[in-house]
């Protein structure tokens, strides 16, 4: 990722229709946690989009009052990682606790996720260090450099090697740091799930105690004067939002668990969002030393509005503002390539980064902000173009084979395009209080397919 590798929630759930104005009394009203839910697919394409944002907008030289604007605003579009954090560790830890009496668990788990993740991966690592050393037009100290450390990006250690150099030192391999901390994190969590699964209010206190000390470590840090380079991208201080999605999906999978996340969404909404007005007074109106500790806080307090969103458009009725937001097809279909789409666009985005290629385009076009607002759209294009084709042409070969490690309990996935078919199908969402007893219920309703994590 860049050097700004580092939200706000909506207001309101949306329309006239309120949470509480749901009373289903048929059981297949209530959401699924084990079916494909669109919403949480259209929440991974916000958060791609929000990477997008700061890597083709954000990165951009401002030249006036207006792009500075545009400028600060994509800045935070850095946070769409920590949202990637929040809902792989919901995604990833829902699919574990639900095959917590499987037969073959871990291996089930571990060659689903190598299926999904490794051919991707590797393809890339392959491509980088093995064919485009042979293209001349790519030959160059920078390319060089990357296969002098490439062990690095094959142990998946990248954000080891960016917080010992203490820079982004691996120019296209950056945004690398972020994988490595969800493959560490796929490493040790299916066997802490195995273990306390038949106890899941310590499986909860478990998550919550990660989340608390990966939050802890960095504020610590910070206090110490640790580097961000270490605080930043090392696997220990960023577990928590990996963590918080941990301990909503196995909360909401307790009988009421999710009725009582509801009730105290907007509590938690409120103290986060002052506490985060705080930290924005104090560094514009109070003090602007020790700028990295107020940081810290503010984006741990990130972290949680961000986990406070999973859980509002989970539990948004069907025809709120929120609801159709996430059901809308552009996210949707954002969503089912983010993965591609993240591996791929820093390519692209960090060439067009580090040559100013938007200087250059402007002198062509005659205006600054007409030149990045066209190089932002061709980019983001090429890496939608290179994700589909990518998954489609080379990734769906390998999804074929998940297969042959289903558990027993398991239904068949449905294809990418008959997901895409039922983007826009109407489902009843239902209010917090008719969410009694819905663990039971949706222990016995299981019909859909599991959504896979990023």
């Amino acid at each position: 990722m860049s050097a700004q590798a580092h939200s706000t929630l909506p207001s309101n759930p949306g329309g006239a229709t309120t949470p509480g104005a749901l009373t289903p009394t048929n059981p297949s009203q209530q959401p699924n946690l084990r079916g494909h839910l669109l919403v949480l697919d259209g929440l991974r394409g916000m958060a791609i989009l929000m990477v997008l944002l700061v890597h083709f907008l954000g990165n951009t030289l401002p030249t006036n009052g207006f792009e500075r604007a545009i400028v600060l605003v994509a800045g935070y579009g850095t946070y769409g990682v920590e949202l990637f954090f929040v809902l792989s560790g919901f995604l990833i830890t829902g699919i574990l606790y639900d095959a917590r009496n499987s037969p073959h668990y871990f291996r089930n788990f571990f060659m689903r996720r190598v299926l999904r993740i490794f051919p991707l991966y590797y393809g890339v690592l392959v491509l980088l260090f093995f064919v485009a050393p042979l293209i001349p037009p790519v030959q160059g100290p920078t390319l060089d450099y990357l296969v002098d450390r490439q062990a690095w990006a094959w142990l998946y250690a990248v954000n080891i090697h960016i917080a010992m150099d203490g820079e982004w030192s691996l120019s296209y391999l950056n945004h690398f740091w972020s994988l490595s901390i969800e493959e560490h994190f796929y490493f040790f969590w299916p066997l802490a799930v195995f273990l306390l699964a038949r106890q899941p209010r310590a499986l909860v206190v478990v998550s919550l105690a990660v989340s608390l000390c990966a939050m802890l470590a960095r504020l610590g840090g910070s206090l110490m004067g640790l580097s961000w380079w270490i605080t930043g991208v090392l696997t220990p201080f960023r577990l928590d939002g990996l963590a918080l999605g941990a301990f909503l999906a196995v909360t909401a999978r307790q009988p009421r668990g999710l009725q009582q996340l509801a009730r105290a969404l907007p509590t938690v909404v409120a103290l986060v969002a002052g506490l985060l007005a705080i930290t924005f007074a104090w560094t514009h109106l109070v003090s602007r030393e020790g700028p990295q500790v107020v940081g810290t806080i503010r984006a741990v307090l990130i972290v949680m509005s961000l986990a406070c969103l999973l859980l509002w458009v989970l539990i948004a009725p069907q025809r709120s503002t929120t609801s159709r937001i996430f059901r809308s097809r552009s996210l949707v279909f954002l969503g089912t390539y983010s993965y591609g789409l993240y591996v791929y666009h820093h390519f692209i985005s960090y060439y067009l980064t580090i040559n100013r290629t938007e200087l250059e385009l402007a002198q062509w076009l005659g205006s600054h902000s007409a030149a990045v607002a066209v190089q932002a759209t061709l980019g983001a294009s090429a890496s939608l173009a290179l994700a589909y084709l990518s998954y489609e042409l080379y990734e769906k070969r390998f999804l074929r084979l998940k297969r042959l490690f289903k558990t027993d309990e398991e239904p068949a996935s449905p294809t990418c395009e008959s997901a895409m078919r039922t983007a826009g199908n109407r489902v009843a969402w239902p209010s917090p209080a008719s969410l009694a007893d819905f663990g039971s219920r949706n222990r016995a309703a299981g019909t859909a397919n599991r959504p896979d994590a990023r």
